[in-house]
């Protein structure tokens, strides 16, 4: 059975199940992908199948049971190997197990401390080629560790002795130590564990094998007996270890293998039924080692060539069948990658555009096409969708989180998602491309800590009637002959308005009129000014100061006078009557200007002197009379026009 876990889903995620095709399925439009034998190739190909044949998950079970630890249950022997020469720890249990009790036992459990289980990924038990049942457990009596139940594929009968072997990857369990490092220095890492295999049985013997990545080692715990021979260390055989036994294990060595972690990967699938799938992968990449101390040099890095824990290149590995490749950044297109084409994959050398060092992360897109008969199958209306949930990034990968989407053809309907582990199924969506009316349905899924182990096949069931193969191409057909009917009407029909002269003529005169109306408003406005003058003068007797200020005013009386006669003589052109009440409006100013003008005389005589005051208020009043009538005239003028 194998276990992925990240996390526990929400009830809404997919189930787990075998993914039979439906009848009929004998006709694929292409011949399903083979996995061939080629070495990287081959190992995906083994990891999925046991990742298929292990159908439960961690994170599906509903509700975790309580068992009791079985006294009658002994482990004979029990040899362990622990793989630390990569970022992932891998660690192989393999187990005797006895039963010397007098009853039968079908089940037994295996432990974990909650930092082992919170950095779990995947978890698998077989025995005599048969993977075994996996659910989550608790032991009332150790709430401190974690357990898992595994059940056996036959009863063990008493006194009898069964071989299981238990495999498990754990992430983030290597400590960079020394956090901080310069450019030119080696990468150490420290492994923290327990030199006992946590159980809650008895073992009679036991022996553990670590795998390291060279012979340099810092130091390690030496509980003995133990032996440090090249890159493996070997503690036991202990013999007699009580259950739950503990003992520090501390190794701290030398490891320059990549700590490249994808935080986040955007899978999006476009299924096209004219031939083909698109396929885009959206990568954010993080150096999770040692991290850079200092300033970079590319002067000593590329002179000195021993910057040992970072990352140039790594390889990617997509189906044989790829075409159209490329991969590239918000610059553009990185073209220090090379591709090398192998007989059942292509190889994809990425460099990115700077070396990466601990902390620093990168961002590129990776995208290419496959022909969808390999992955496609039919029976009548009704598809089957068989690709990869994660495929491969490179080497010892680990995802913190994957999002995938799959595009399907607009039209489709009773959608069925079936995927080799849970994963938390999100809202379904619409993507709206060329041709598209009511958008093409997109499957989005997600899931958390993911490894090489999760490399396998999603199942996507669909019916697509073949009659809307026929959409798009009548689509195109009616948008050419809407628009050749377009021309023909736009050449052929004269749709030109004749124009009617009277009522442009209308339209000329009032447009005038109003312009009129507001250059006679302004004209009043200088009127009021000269009398604010005169009041001034009344007040300061500074007759130079006056004299300035009114000639200026004046001209800018006799400019609006000379822009509404212009008005008058363009509305004459379209109606003589309102020229001439124009003209009388001219005539009334011309008469008010007339008045305005004697007075601003009498007042300059007054303060002069040259008039006495008897003599100014006789003149004033007739010239005041005089006003006020041209003003009401010009009043009743403008409301005529």
């Amino acid at each position: 059975m194998s276990f992925w876990v990240p996390r526990r889903p929400p009830a809404s995620e997919t189930s787990p199940s075998d993914v039979p095709l439906p009848p009929g399925v004998g006709d694929p439009l292409f011949r399903p992908q083979s996995p061939s034998a080629a070495s990287r190739m081959g190992v995906f190909s083994v990891l999925c199948v046991l990742g298929v044949l292990g159908g439960a998950v961690i994170d599906g079970v509903s509700a975790t049971s309580y068992d009791s630890v079985n006294k009658d249950l002994l482990l004979k022997k029990v040899e362990r190997k622990i793989d630390i020469a990569a970022q992932v720890v891998k660690i192989t249990t393999k187990i005797s197990l006895e039963n010397a009790g007098s009853g039968a036992v079908r089940s037994f459990l295996v432990a974990f401390t909650k930092a082992e289980k919170d950095n779990l990924a995947f978890l698998n038990a077989q025995s005599g080629g048969t993977t075994l049942q996996l659910s989550e457990s608790k032991v009332q009596e150790h709430q401190d560790n974690e357990f898992f139940k595994v059940e056996l594929k036959d009863a063990l009968q008493p006194g009898k002795v069964v071989n299981v072997e238990v495999e498990c990857y754990l992430t983030r369990m290597l400590e960079p130590y020394p956090a901080i490092i310069q450019q030119g220095e080696k990468q150490l890492v420290r492994y923290l564990g327990n030199h006992y295999v946590l159980t809650p049985y008895t073992a009679t013997t036991q022996t553990t094998t670590v795998t390291l990545p060279s012979p340099n080692v810092e130091s390690y715990s030496r509980l003995k007996p133990n032996s440090h021979t090249d890159t493996s260390i070997t503690y036991g055989p202990y013999d007699g270890v009580d259950p739950f036994s503990y003992d520090a294990m501390t190794i701290h060595y030398e490891n320059n293998s990549p700590f490249l972690t994808v935080t986040n990967l955007e899978r999006v699938i476009e299924v096209s039924h004219w031939g083909n799938i698109a396929v885009e992968e959206t990568i954010d990449v993080l150096h999770t080692g040692a991290k850079l101390k200092g300033s970079f040099s590319r002067y000593d890095f590329q002179r000195e060539h021993n910057t040992y824990s970072s990352v140039k290149s790594f390889k990617t590995i997509i189906p044989a069948s790829a075409k159209d490749v490329y991969y590239r950044d918000e610059i553009g297109n990185i073209s220090t990658s090379h591709m090398r084409i192998q007989d059942d994959a292509v190889e994809l050398d990425l460099r990115p555009r700077f070396p990466l060092f601990g902390g620093w992360k990168t961002h590129y897109k990776i995208g290419y096409n496959v022909p969808s008969y390999e992955y496609l199958y039919n029976s009548g209306d009704d598809f089957v969708l068989k690709m990869r949930i994660l495929d491969h990034v490179y080497d010892d990968v680990v995802v913190d989180e994957l999002v995938v989407k799959v595009i399907l053809p607009e039209g489709v309907r009773s959608i069925e998602l079936e995927t080799p582990y849970p994963v938390e199924r999100k809202a379904d969506a619409l993507h709206y491309t060329y041709l598209d009316t009511i958008g093409r349905p997109v499957i989005t899924i997600t899931k958390n800590n993911l490894v090489e182990s999760h490399i396998q096949d999603f199942t996507l069931k669909y019916t697509f009637p073949s009659i809307l193969m026929l959409q798009e191409p009548l689509l195109v057909v009616v948008a050419f002959f809407i628009l050749f009917i377009t021309v023909i009407l736009y050449v052929r029909l004269d749709l030109t308005l004749s124009k009617d002269d009277a009522i442009e003529a209308k339209m000329r005169v009032s447009s005038h009129c109003e312009m009129i109306d507001s250059h006679h408003d302004k004209r009043a406005r200088q009127y009021e000014k000269l009398e604010e003058e005169l009041q001034k003068l009344k007040v300061s007797k500074d007759v130079n100061q006056f004299q300035t200020a009114t000639k200026k005013i004046l001209q800018s009386i006799r400019d609006e006078t000379q822009i509404i006669s212009d008005l008058g003589a363009k509305i004459r052109l379209d109606n003589a009557e309102y020229a001439d009440k124009v003209v009388e409006l001219q005539k009334a100013e011309k008469a008010l200007r007339d008045s305005m003008t004697q007075q601003l005389t009498n007042v300059e005589k007054l303060v002069q002197g040259k008039m006495t005051k008897q003599q100014y208020m006789d003149a004033e009043t007739p010239l005041h009379k005089k006003k006020e009538e041209h003003l009401e005239k010009i009043k009743t003028i403008l409301s005529g026009i």
